[in-house]
C-alpha cells in the first residue's frame, strides 16, 4: 500500500477500497504520510465526494485510531447531543442536566469555540472553579452521582480526527459532507453513547447555510451512527437569528440559567424540550416529561449538582465585561430580521471567541440582543449591547453589524421561522 496510489484514486473520481481506507488513516495517524499527502487527499475527496461504503469505512477506521468508552456499567440509559454549532446556541447547558433529571445518563462531549461560533467549554469555564479536562474515572464517577457530565474528550479518542481536523482546518477542506459528517461521528461512536441526537444547525450564523445541504449531513450522521449500532435521529433547526437574547460565554451562560429556573427566552426553552423529548424517547424513557423537570426544579437541582462536581461554585457571580456600548434603533418600525452571522462575527471581534485554538477568550465578553424579528421598535430604543474588557474592539465589532439587521415600517407582517424545521430518523 502506498499513499499515491490512494491519492490517485480518489483524484480521479474512484472508489477507495476498505484496506487503502485502513491503511491511511492508520498511517496518517502514526506519522507515515506525511500532512502534505493527507491534505492532496483530503482535497480530493472535498472536489470527489464518498459514498457511504467510503463514509462508513472512514469513520470505523478514525474510531479504530484510538479507545473507545463503555458506560454499560452505568444503571441508567445513555443519551448524547451533538450541535454543528451556531450564534447564541447554550442548548447543551440546560440540556444535560434536564435529562439526566428524567432518568437518563448524559456523557457530554464537548468542543471550544472557533471563529465566530461559541463553545460549550469556552461557557463553562466562565463559571469559577468548573473543569472542563476529566479522567474517564472522574467522567464515570460524575455520571453515576449525577446523571450528566459536560467535559472535554481526553486525547485518546478518534486521534486520527484531532489530526485530520487540524489539517481541513488549514488547507481549506473543512466544507466536505463526508468529512464533517466522519468527524464528528468517530467522536460520537468511540464516546459509547447508546443513543445520539444531532442538532444540525441551518441558516447564515451555521455551517451549512441551506436545508438541502442540512438534510444530507443529517442523514449520512444518522446512517453513519445507524450503522454502528447507535440510535440516531437529527433535528434541523434555524440559525438565521440567533438563539435565545445573548451571545458571549458568561452572558450565555446566565440565561441558560433563567431557563433551568424556569424562565428564559421562548425559542430556547422551545429547542431545549424538543431536544430533550428526542434524547429520551431514542433512550426508551417515553414516559419522562422534561416540561415538568424544568417547571419544579428537579432541572437546575441537576444543574448544581453537575457544576459542583467539576469544581464549579454555581451561586458564585459570573464575570461582567469592564465595558458596554448599546446600538440604538435608527428608525421605527418592526425589526424584519437580526442576522445570526453578524451578531456572531461582532461577539468574536469583542473577545468571546477565538481566531486559533490556543487564543484566550473574555468570559464577559459578547452581545447582548433587546429585540428579535418580529417585535415593534421605536427609535432611540436599544437594539443591540455590547460588551467587552477591551473598548478599543468596539469599532472593529461594529463594522460586522452595520447591514446586521432591517426595520420594515409599522404594521409589516413579519414570518416567524419554526425553530425546528425538520426531523431525520
Amino acid at each position: 500500500m502506498d499513499v499515491i496510489s490512494v491519492i490517485r484514486t480518489k483524484r480521479d473520481r474512484g472508489e477507495l477500497t476498505p484496506d487503502q481506507i485502513d491503511w491511511v488513516i492508520d498511517a496518517y495517524t502514526r506519522g507515515e504520510v506525511a500532512h502534505e499527502q493527507m491534505s492532496s487527499l483530503a482535497m480530493a475527496v472535498f472536489l470527489n465526494g464518498m459514498n457511504r461504503t467510503e463514509i462508513a469505512r472512514w469513520t470505523a477506521a478514525m474510531i479504530a485510531s484510538g479507545e473507545r468508552m463503555d458506560f454499560s456499567s452505568l444503571a441508567r440509559p445513555t443519551a448524547d447531543k451533538h450541535s454543528t454549532g451556531g450564534v447564541g446556541d447554550k442548548i447543551t447547558l440546560p440540556l444535560a442536566p434536564l435529562v439526566a433529571a428524567c432518568g437518563a445518563a448524559v456523557p457530554q462531549l464537548s468542543g471550544r469555540g472557533l471563529g465566530h461560533t461559541g463553545g460549550t467549554l469556552d461557557k463553562l469555564e466562565a463559571i469559577p472553579g468548573w473543569r472542563a479536562q476529566l479522567s474517564n474515572a472522574e467522567m464515570m464517577d460524575v455520571l453515576r452521582d449525577v446523571g450528566s457530565v459536560i467535559c472535554a474528550a481526553g486525547d485518546g479518542l478518534a486521534p486520527a480526527d484531532k489530526k485530520l481536523y487540524a489539517l481541513r482546518d488549514v488547507t481549506g477542506t473543512v466544507e466536505s459532507i463526508p468529512l464533517i459528517a466522519s468527524s464528528i461521528m468517530s467522536k460520537k461512536i468511540a464516546e459509547g453513547t447508546g443513543s445520539l441526537v444531532l442538532d444540525v444547525k441551518v441558516g447564515s450564523g451555521a455551517f451549512m447555510k441551506n436545508l438541502d445541504d442540512a438534510r444530507e449531513l443529517a442523514a449520512t450522521m444518522v446512517e453513519l451512527g445507524t450503522d454502528h449500532g447507535v440510535r440516531t435521529r437529527a433535528l434541523l433547526t434555524d440559525m438565521s437569528t440567533p438563539l435565545g437574547l445573548t451571545a458571549g460565554n458568561a452572558l450565555e451562560v446566565r440565561e441558560s440559567v433563567e431557563v433551568l429556573a424556569g424562565g428564559g427566552p421562548a425559542d430556547v426553552v422551545d429547542l431545549t424540550l424538543a431536544l430533550a423529548r428526542e434524547m429520551l424517547d431514542a433512550a426508551g424513557l417515553t414516559d419522562a416529561d422534561p416540561a415538568k423537570a424544568l417547571a419544579d426544579g428537579t432541572a437546575m437541582d441537576h444543574w448544581r449538582r453537575m457544576i459542583q462536581a467539576q469544581g464549579g461554585d454555581p451561586d458564585a457571580p459570573l464575570p461582567v465585561a469592564r465595558e458596554q456600548h448599546t446600538v440604538t434603533a435608527p428608525a421605527s418600525g418592526v425589526l424584519t430580521s437580526l442576522d445570526a452571522y453578524a451578531v456572531g462575527l461582532a461577539a468574536w471581534r469583542l473577545g468571546a471567541g477565538r481566531a486559533r485554538k490556543e487564543d484566550p477568550v473574555q468570559a464577559g465578553a459578547g452581545v447582548e440582543l433587546h429585540a428579535k424579528p418580529g417585535d415593534a421598535i421605536q427609535q432611540g430604543q436599544p437594539l443591540l449591547t455590547l460588551h467587552t474588557d477591551t473598548p478599543e474592539k468596539f469599532d472593529y465589532a461594529l463594522t460586522s453589524l452595520e447591514a446586521a439587521y432591517d426595520i420594515a415600517p409599522a404594521g409589516t407582517a413579519v414570518t416567524r421561522t419554526p425553530i425546528v424545521l425538520d426531523r431525520i430518523a
